[in-house]
Formats: structure tokens, C-alpha cells, sequence
């Protein structure tokens, strides 16, 4: 009987990524990290900025990673509808950030071939 070697083996755990909508625009990174840190590790908050035009002003949205999938369903649970500056904020699951910034979801349509 083969016997399975699991040596250094730690499988990762599954992160999981927020969409948070209806951001007031002085809302700041640090405000948004406090808030869902709360309801476990926040590894990254990405607030989206108006690059494409070049006025580099924040958008009403940012994206937030936490360290388990548990964590961030908590934090849907506890965010969603609740105010965040002066403005009532929409939680939901969404998918990773890719690292491939200039490329559109494989499902689009007007993905690059």
C-alpha cells in the first residue's frame, strides 16, 4: 500500500473579494481597512480612481480582500446597507482582481484575442 507524503504541504486559504458600491468620495483606504477589519484580516483595499480620463478622482467603489472566505462573508453580512462615511454602502462577493490589467473578463465580449 502507497502511503501519501503531505510534507510541507499547507493547502492556501481561500481568500475572498468584495465589491463595495456607493462609496462617498471621502472615504479613504484607511476608513474602509477599519471598518471591514472588524469582521476578520483585510489583505489588500483597492479604491478605484478615475485613471481612464486622467482626473485620477476617486471613484464610488473599491474592492477589498480578506484573508478567509468566512471573513468576507461576515463582513457582507455586517456592511451591506450600513453607512460608511455619510453614505449607505452595498457589500457583495465578487471576483479577483486580475493581474492582467489591460485585459477585459474572458467572459466579455470585447475581450483581446
Amino acid at each position: 500500500m502507497l502511503e501519501q507524503q503531505t510534507t510541507g504541504y499547507s493547502p492556501k486559504p481561500a481568500r475572498t473579494y468584495l465589491y463595495v458600491g456607493n462609496l462617498s468620495p471621502a472615504v479613504t483606504e484607511s476608513e474602509i481597512r477599519v471598518a471591514f477589519g472588524i469582521f476578520g484580516e483585510v489583505i489588500s483595499v483597492s479604491v478605484m480612481s478615475d485613471a481612464y480620463i486622467g482626473s485620477r478622482q476617486p471613484r464610488a467603489y473599491a474592492y477589498v480582500e480578506m484573508a478567509l472566505k468566512s471573513q468576507g462573508e461576515a463582513a457582507v453580512h455586517g456592511m451591506d446597507g450600513k453607512l460608511l462615511g455619510t453614505r449607505a454602502v452595498s457589500v457583495v462577493e465578487a471576483l479577483p482582481l486580475s493581474p492582467n490589467k489591460g485585459l477585459a473578463c474572458h467572459h466579455s465580449k470585447y475581450r483581446k484575442r
